[in-house]
């Protein structure tokens, strides 16, 4: 590794800690509002992402963006049905189980599942 690669790097790396601890400290110790405080946490998850795309994954140095435009891109679209399928499933499972008594739900696995709830000592 020559200089000036590894100085990127060692830049990258500060800024990257730099942008974590201060995303830690600031949910920590903050008494701002929950909105504001969501906001200033996506600032610094755009900045990270920034930072992790700049300095560490080199995009927009190579010969050919194009091609690393298309993983980039379809690397976003894989995050975003992850991350939204699995708030729809939880909030799905959340809507489900708010619904149910805990009897409702014993009754349902015995009738159903032929499953025993185990005795609360």
């Amino acid at each position: 590794m020559n200089g000036p690669k590894l100085s990127r790097y060692f830049i990258g790396f500060i800024l990257s800690v730099f942008y974590t601890v201060t995303a830690y400290f600031i949910t920590v110790k903050s008494k701002a509002s929950f909105w504001t405080l969501i906001t200033v946490l996506v600032v610094l998850a755009v900045a990270q992402l920034a930072v992790q795309l700049l300095y560490f994954l080199h995009l927009g140095e190579e010969l050919r963006p194009r091609w690393q435009l298309l993983a980039f891109g379809f690397m976003s679209l894989v995050v975003v049905i992850l991350v939204v399928g699995s708030l729809w499933i939880m909030s799905n499972l959340n809507y489900n189980h708010a619904r149910r008594s805990p009897t409702d739900t014993n009754n349902y696995l015995i009738k159903d599942e032929g499953v025993q709830p185990e005795a609360n000592p």
